[in-house]
């Protein structure tokens, strides 16, 4: 039975309660504390866990790190590498190409390399800095119950560390988030369901720490042979990373033994005495997704919400584009200046787009995961013409849309990833993230956006904590000045002169003139579900 709760400020241990202390859920906590939100952080087990999962990231997380004083160029945590991504076969013969070494349009390398303990930390140290977040280590969900005005969570000390008799408590939230993983508590408690896609394979991970320099060439590639796939790549500075798929009829245990290991990774000159066996483990790569990600007060993101096989490397990256999504919607709702049906956007930008990234891994499992050496040959041959035909040019890296939701379908780029590029302003000369900010902003291109928009659209955008900037070239009197000309191109190949960016970078719409820009700024905020709109 539910709890009646009142809605009074000092009835509420937390304006939200993240259940799961990984990556994703520490990002939201950072992402709300550094909004003042009063934040509940809930973490199953008391120390971290200290070894590599994820070790990829892309141009897009790269620009939320950014956001938070991480360099991804120069951080000590990460690395790249400026070289193709090659798909071979057992010849040794190309089958793919991936732009793997491009600069993205967003103002990013395409894909860096990580030590997913030594960000984890990074973000940890960020959270105990900031004062309206409140860890709770140790700690497991056991109950949930809501209404109409808030969360009340159990919560119990983890029996495996605490034994049967450990501590429980209650978390009052008025928001709940549960980023607690791929068999997550607050999922099943909510009743959401999952579309599973029966995609299984299980892959040996081989996570490995030369002891000195090891030269691999290339850095980054994928061995499609059909009597062992493999996928060989970094693992972060002074890391490698091996993964083996699981052939038919071997034992999943046999293999996880570090003799098993150490027999596999002969070939590639990896010995007891010239390297440390991180982690070995067998990981089984599914394809799922929760068919709803909000219902009434409390939301799922990460692995809570979508599995996928790592073949495209954005299963994490997923997790975070969630986590930013969330945390810029419960901001706004928290501070009273949307409603919470906003959150059901969330839903459908989010799922549309994670749904197309897991069926892109899929497509790209059904390549590698071949043993049968006439399947795989005739592959090779259909893959070798492609990329013949094409003159051996390298794919670039996906682009995915949002699903519907808070954007405008009818511009040109909108629901997209915005265009980034270094621009002169506020005496500093940058990324436009850095130099200028990130929030609800509207750009002009030689064109004061200002003057664009209407009163009550001027004061919708201050509600929102938003701006407007006029970008212009070298020598022009503007707020921010196009270094590069990035600007100039964008928006001449789009025929626009005004961008709406969102606080997550991506694009609500575009104008090319200040009747369209007005029309479909309305057409944005009206599905902000925004609140004193009487104000405005």
């Amino acid at each position: 039975m539910s709890t009646t709760f009142s809605p009074d400020h000092d009835s509420f241990d937390a304006d939200v309660a993240i259940v799961g202390g990984g990556p994703v859920g520490t990002l939201l906590a950072v992402l709300l504390g550094r909004q003042g939100r009063r934040v509940t952080l809930i973490e199953r087990w008391s120390e971290s866990y200290g070894r590599p999962r994820a070790v990829t990231f892309d141009h897009e997380v790269a620009r939320i790190l950014a956001t938070l004083g991480i360099d991804s160029e120069r951080d000590p945590a990460i690395t790249w590498h400026d070289e193709l991504y090659y798909w071979k076969n057992a010849n040794g013969e190309n089958l793919q190409i991936v732009d793997w070494q491009s600069q993205s349009a967003s103002g990013w390398r395409v894909r860096y390399w990580f030590n997913q303990p030594d960000l984890e930390a990074r973000l940890t140290r960020i959270v105990d800095t900031l004062p309206t977040v409140t860890q709770l280590r140790g700690f497991q969900a056991s109950a949930l119950h809501q209404d109409e005005d808030g969360v009340e969570l159990t919560i119990r000390q983890t029996p495996q560390e605490a034994g049967p008799d450990g501590e429980t408590r209650v978390v009052r939230a008025r928001y709940l988030v549960g980023a607690d993983g791929a068999n997550s508590f607050v999922r099943d408690a909510l009743g959401i369901e999952s579309e599973d896609k029966g995609y299984f394979f299980d892959w040996l991970i081989l996570d490995m720490i030369p002891n000195g320099a090891y030269d691999a060439q290339p850095s980054q590639w994928q061995l499609c042979d059909p009597r062992r796939p493999t996928t060989i790549v970094p693992g972060g500075p002074g890391r490698r990373r091996w993964e083996f798929m699981v052939l038919p009829g071997e034992s999943i245990e046999e293999m996880q033994t570090p003799e098993r290991a150490w027999t596999l990774l002969e070939p590639w000159g990896m010995t007891p005495q010239n390297a440390q066996l991180e982690r070995s483990a067998v990981y089984r790569f599914q394809a799922r997704w929760a068919n709803v990600w909000n219902k009434g007060r409390c939301a799922i993101a990460g692995d809570a919400a979508h599995l996928m096989p790592p073949f495209a490397g954005e299963g994490m990256c997923a997790g975070l584009r969630d986590a930013l999504a969330l945390g810029w919607r419960l901001d706004a709702i928290l501070d009273g200046k949307m409603d919470a049906a906003v959150l059901d956007s969330y839903t459908s930008e989010r799922l549309a787009h994670v749904r197309h990234y897991i069926e892109f891994s899929q497509e790209l499992g059904k390549i590698i995961c071949i043993d049968d050496a006439q399947e795989a040959a005739a592959r090779d041959a259909a893959m070798k013409a492609d990329l013949a035909a094409r003159g051996n040019k390298p794919v670039p890296t996906d682009i995915c849309h949002l699903g519907p939701g808070a954007w405008c379908p009818e511009s040109s780029h909108a629901g997209e990833l915005s265009v980034q590029g270094v621009v002169e302003a506020n005496g500093r000369r940058d990324r436009f993230d850095q130099a200028v900010g990130h929030g609800w902003i509207v750009i002009g291109f030689e064109a004061d956006p200002a003057q664009a928009l209407t009163g009550a659209q001027r004061e919708q955008l201050a509600l929102l904590g938003g701006r407007t900037v006029t970008i212009g070239a070298p020598g022009a009197a503007c707020d921010a000045i196009d270094v590069d000309g990035t600007y100039a191109r964008w928006l001449a190949d789009i025929d626009a002169k005004y961008v709406l960016l969102r606080p997550d970078f991506y694009v609500a719409a575009t104008a090319n003139g200040v009747a369209s820009l007005r029309e479909r700024f309305d057409e944005v905020m009206s599905k902000l579900h925004l609140q004193m709109l009487e104000t405005a």
